[in-house]
């Protein structure tokens, strides 16, 4: 009874320490997520037999700059499209006016006193605000990021080697390393093919939009591409924000329509053909944790939480299955109760 409150409490604690500690431990979790992808660039150019017999640091360097050329890249692309909405404003929140007035008036119902109830609510203007604000504030994290991964990068080398003194029992040493490469295989799996599949999500609503004539496609691409990552409502979420704002872009029902019919049908293509046939069921966690996994951390950390949510699940499930006393926890949060079956995809 004594250890079950001790477990409670320490759980408690930990809760409290993401929530009020998350300005310092969510730009260490994403630091952690960019080592896993210039780890997945890394490998992707060892493929290239010529290029093995080179000194390692040589790769990380190349696949960290290749990285961060692209985030730059990114970064000012985003920046650009954000002033442009941010001026742009009045015009959408005059077009918004304007298609309650024509609805009203079609449908003979009094919309001016509805949406007056409900203004802070279904106010465009203030929505579009609060997701470039969010946008901005992730962008402004970037110096705490860049700052943590740099000391990982340089951790690295010397990492396995501190894991040998930890454990000088060869026994748990193996037993150890084991369990970091489950980590490093599972989470290196997930980001490498859960990014092909919002990539090319991505591009294919960029050039939906772009032909429709939706203002800043590359900055909606780009959303999508991001909200893609997040399990099950990412995907709705990405198809209702820009058919949203096209319709009052242009003021008119048709473009709005047509881009939730377009990107819609993109996402439940890629979502129903593309992404099980790739991904299949590798990741071995119950789509109901996921779920609810999902819930917990963007109640603690927002939109952020949301998308780190299926990595941190991965390595708790992975943690969790190396000892007695909390095997039968990630049993329960597994696919099918089998907790070997990284080991088959390696």
């Amino acid at each position: 009874m004594t250890k079950k409150i001790y477990v409670l409490l320490i759980v408690v604690i930990a809760v409290v320490i993401l929530i009020y500690a998350q300005t310092i431990i969510i730009p260490f979790f994403l630091a952690i997520i960019f080592w896993f992808m210039i780890r997945v660039i890394k490998k992707a150019i060892l493929r290239i037999h010529y290029l093995r017999k080179w000194p390692e640091w040589i790769f990380t360097i190349f696949s960290t700059a290749l990285l961060f050329s692209f985030l730059v890249f990114i970064i000012g692309m985003i920046t650009k499209n954000i002033q442009y909405l941010s001026n742009a404003l009045p015009d959408y929140q005059a077009n918004f006016v304007e298609i309650k007035r024509s609805l009203g008036s079609q449908f003979n119902i009094d919309l001016e006193t509805i949406f007056s109830n409900y203004a802070e609510q279904f106010e465009f203007t203030a929505i579009l605000s609060s997701l470039l604000s969010t946008l901005t504030s992730l962008f402004s994290a970037a110096f705490a990021v860049f700052l943590y991964l740099v000391f990982i990068l340089l951790e690295e080398a010397t990492f396995s080697k501190k894991i040998r003194v930890l454990y000088p029992d060869n026994e748990k040493y193996q037993k150890v390393t084991l369990m970091i490469s489950k980590i490093d295989h599972s989470v290196q799996h997930y980001i490498s093919l859960k990014t092909i599949v919002s990539l090319s999500t991505g591009i294919l609503s960029y050039f939906t939009l772009l032909f429709i004539g939706v203002d800043a496609p590359a900055f909606w691409a780009f959303l999508i591409f991001v909200l893609n990552y997040i399990p099950n409502i990412g995907s709705l979420i990405a198809t209702i924000f820009p058919a949203v704002f096209a319709l009052f872009q242009f003021g008119e029902l048709t473009q709005g329509f047509l881009v939730l019919f377009i990107v819609g049908s993109i996402q439940m293509v890629v979502g129903n053909f593309l992404e099980p046939k790739i991904m299949g069921n590798s990741l071995n966690i119950s789509p109901l944790i996921v779920l609810l996994t999902l819930a917990v951390w963007g109640v603690m950390w927002g939109i952020t939480g949301m998308l780190l949510s299926v990595p941190i699940t991965i390595i708790l499930i992975i943690i969790m299955a190396e000892f007695p006393s909390t095997r039968p926890i990630a049993i329960l949060l597994s696919q099918d109760g089998q907790l070997n079956r990284s080991e088959k995809h390696k």
